[in-house]
């Protein structure tokens, strides 16, 4: 059996975006984009006027991810559906599906609320958002709710935090914030991906092995599950990096990650004495099949 740290390389390689889904998203972003610039902008660019955020654009998505895509319209269009004196939002949200679906008419196009979702065969699932560029950079976005509103997202510096970390941490935010969203699958906990990158840049920024290698993390997910379960339940929400952003807690996250926290106690145990055998089957209990040892 493997020792600790080729057995954690080798797990995060598993969940990696692998090539093929890579190159296949890459391809549909770009045929997509050109479709948006064709239709709102006269132009037939691959790349103007969209941007990948979501964990696919801070680079910590697994292969189970959606594809969150900003697609942003001439300052033009905001006027025309602000202007509408019943929910223009849903308008906008039609008029990009509409155009979508002049690319992919017959893959399953709908309008969800704030955006427009294209769910293909092979399970990848894209969710486009039509948006207004502002001049601090951030983005103006529709939400059809309600009779309709605007919102402000600001994705860029939320890429650039995460980036500046996990230079900082030798790869080790990125590669936790994946291990999570296995974590998370497994035991279906009420997490989503902008919290678990929130948090785990929290927590990676002042923990204390934060530039070691594989051999650590062991200790890494044990000590996340520690600082999970620990934290109070009574904050109502936590700071996006970067952004600042409030991004509030889906559900009681604590108890999952208190019982996750003592099997890895166990696990790192096994790990310590050189039963990697017996370690690997409490990795998979936290992590499912994808741990494989």
């Amino acid at each position: 059996m493997m020792n600790t740290g080729v057995r954690f390389n080798n797990f995060c390689n598993e969940i990696k975006i692998s090539q093929q889904v890579a190159d296949s998203v890459s391809y549909r972003y770009k045929r997509i984009t050109r479709q948006i610039n064709k239709s709102f902008w006269g132009s037939e660019s691959e790349i103007n006027h969209s941007l990948l955020v979501g964990s696919y654009g801070r680079k910590t998505a697994i292969n189970a991810s959606d594809v969150d895509t900003l697609l942003w319209l001439p300052y033009y269009y905001y006027q025309k559906y602000d202007s509408y004196q019943g929910n223009g939002q849903s308008a906008l949200i039609q008029a990009l599906r509409d155009s979508v679906k002049n690319t992919y008419a017959t893959s399953h196009v709908k309008g969800d609320g704030q955006v427009v979702v294209i769910e293909f065969d092979d399970r990848v699932r894209f969710e486009l958002l039509p948006c207004f560029e502002n001049d601090d950079g951030s983005f103006t976005y529709p939400d059809s709710h309600n009779g309709g509103r605007w919102k402000n997202t600001n994705p860029r510096p939320e890429i650039e935090a995460i980036r500046i970390m996990d230079n900082r941490t030798n790869g080790n935010l990125k590669n936790l914030c994946r291990m999570m969203r296995c974590w998370k699958n497994e035991w279906n906990v009420p997490m989503g991906g902008i919290l678990i990158d929130t948090l785990s840049y929290k927590f990676i920024a002042s923990w204390q092995y934060n530039t070691e290698s594989y051999s650590y993390y062991d200790w890494m997910v044990r000590d996340f599950l520690g600082y999970l379960k620990s934290l109070d339940p009574n904050v109502a929400y936590w700071l996006a990096p970067g952004s600042n952003k409030h991004v509030d807690p889906e559900g009681d996250f604590r108890y999952k990650a208190l019982r996750c926290y003592n099997i890895a106690v166990k696990a790192c145990e096994y790990e310590a004495e050189g039963y990697y055998y017996s370690a690997t089957q409490k990795w998979k209990e936290i992590f499912g099949v994808s741990f494989r040892g």
